[in-house]
């Protein structure tokens, strides 16, 4: 029952993976409702960023 245990929970985690012993946490519906309105204030509110200035090559004299 250790990290190659397909079926055990240590194993699920090293393996990347889900299953019976290793379930994924189910969101609630209010806190996927809450995220997509903060992601739609924040594309509204902010503005689009200045491109930065690109460096330039010293010339060696």
């Amino acid at each position: 029952m250790g990290k190659g245990d397909k079926k055990s929970r240590r194993g699920k985690i090293i393996n990347n993976s889900y299953g019976v012993r290793r379930r994924k946490r189910a969101r609630s519906f209010a806190a996927a409702e809450n995220n997509v309105t903060l992601q739609q204030k924040e594309e509204a509110v902010s503005p689009p960023r200045p491109a930065r200035p690109r460096a330039t090559k010293k010339s060696s004299e």
